[in-house]
């Protein structure tokens, strides 16, 4: 969970002394206009694929170089994943398959062993999200002697419904998956919110009930705590001292983004069910505060960072995951089509234009899409967002996601992550007495905030 990692110094002043620099191209973005989409897509995609450095002699497949931790270059992964899917372009298949197949253990799962100091539920999730949309987008399927994409999103969930903690909170997933890790004490909506999604993905796809159960059983505990509030805000976690019982109220786009994509799931699911057609217009209508009036209310901003230049170095990334989700959520729930393309096509509009910064050919992108003036960030975060946004543009010019009965090519194997090694300790030193110097290495604790984030309250009618 992103909100343990310390910012960078060095990369605000690198951010501050390219600011400077002249401004020399912009990325030109006609959204009538499909072949205009998909140039705007490809170099934005090549801007965020330059960052990797894993597929060159010496660097590690399938990682970012530091300060990007294990859990982007998932997000970042999927992120291609969708590229392909929603442009045709070939170019990075075979660098995206080899880096999600080197992050797999013995164990077929996602649980690399050089990870355990920082990876946490919500960090595997990210992982098992890029191999679900490639089963759902038939990305083309691993070599023979590897699991396929959907066993390995089965693997995640059967080790995450493993750590269900009902002794503490009456349920739920703690942030961190390793005791030795800070955090350990802290449930979040990102790692509960991801095992739903999950859940109701797998549900949709295999049209396993069982599924579908711990998708209802996630969605009833986040509901029930406080985490959620009764009109859909989504807060971002809470301290298991005291029951769950005071909640961090920060609102972060991809919180509310992958509630959204759950429940937009569970209603194709379930054909239609009126309950989960409510939950996914009342998440839609929370989302509003992400698209602030004074934006014009269809520009996306990460309310919780962005005007106040205080994002981390994953934070940026976070508006690429609510884009791809309310992209995704108009195929698998097309009322809400005339609600989110708008903001969709605002957005990206907008992104598009903040790509101007000086790096890269005067295409650079940075964080504020409400202005045309390169704001002077650029990362991972920042192309992905940009790429995410724009290439949703796309989304009603694929056919849908697939599933196992419906033109489905990736095989099932519900019993992946179940065998006494995924349970295992995986390394014995890792169960050493923990240092101070080992917690301090995991990063800081998401800060609780003393005062509720103000704002306006939309809704919306279907």
């Amino acid at each position: 969970m992103i909100l343990s990692r310390p910012l960078r110094p060095w990369t605000g002043l690198l951010s501050s002394l390219l600011c400077g620099l002249q401004v020399v191209s912009a990325i030109q973005l006609d959204i009538g206009s499909t072949d205009s989409i998909k140039k705007a897509a490809s170099t934005v995609a090549h801007g965020m694929m330059s960052y990797y450095k894993g597929n060159e002699s010496g660097m590690s497949i399938g990682l970012l170089p530091d300060p990007y931790y294990w859990w982007e270059a998932g997000a970042m992964f999927g992120q291609m994943v969708e590229y392909w899917y929603l442009t045709g372009d070939e170019s990075y298949n075979d660098v995206v398959s080899q880096g999600l197949l080197a992050q797999i253990e013995d164990t077929k799962d996602f649980m690399p062993k050089n990870q355990t100091k920082t990876e946490g539920n919500d960090d595997q999730a990210f992982w098992a999200f890029a191999a679900m949309s490639a089963a759902e987008m038939k990305f083309p399927d691993p070599p023979p002697d590897q699991p396929s994409w959907l066993s390995l999103a089965q693997a995640v969930f059967n080790e995450q419904a493993r750590r269900w903690d009902t002794q503490h909170c009456g349920g739920g997933l703690r942030w961190q998956i390793f005791t030795w890790n800070k955090g350990y004490d802290y449930k979040n909506s990102i790692s509960n919110g991801g095992f739903f999604q999950l859940s109701a993905r797998l549900a949709r796809y295999t049209q396993n009930q069982t599924y579908g159960d711990w998708a209802d059983k996630s969605w009833n505990w986040m509901a029930d705590s406080v985490l959620m509030t009764s009109d859909y805000k989504v807060y971002d976690g809470a301290n298991i001292d005291g029951n769950c019982t005071k909640p961090s109220e920060l609102q972060w786009t991809y919180n509310i983004g992958t509630m959204l994509m759950g429940a937009a799931n569970m209603f194709n699911y379930t054909d239609g069910d009126p309950k989960w057609r409510t939950r996914v217009e009342g998440l839609l209508n929370a989302s509003q505060i992400f698209f602030p009036q004074a934006l014009g209310g269809n520009i996306m901003q990460e309310i919780a960072c962005e005007s106040q230049k205080s994002c981390n170095n994953d934070q940026p990334s976070f508006k690429a995951y609510l884009s791809r989700w309310m992209a995704a959520t108009t195929q698998i729930a097309p009322f809400t089509e005339q609600f989110i393309m708008p903001k969709i096509r605002a957005s990206a509009q907008g992104a598009a234009k903040q790509c101007s910064g000086a790096p890269n050919g005067g295409t650079t992108c940075g964080r504020t899409w409400n202005t045309p003036v390169w704001d002077g960030m650029q990362g991972v975060g920042e192309e992905m967002s940009a790429l995410s946004v724009i290439q949703a543009l796309l989304i009603q010019k694929v056919a849908g996601p697939v599933s196992l009965s419906k033109g489905g090519t990736s095989k099932s194997n519900p019993e992946a992550g179940t065998g006494p090694l995924n349970a295992a300790p995986i390394d014995p030193v890792l169960t050493r007495k923990v240092t101070a110097a080992d917690r301090a290495g995991a990063g800081i604790l998401t800060a609780i905030v003393l005062g509720s984030l103000l704002g306006s309250t939309w809704w919306i009618s279907f």
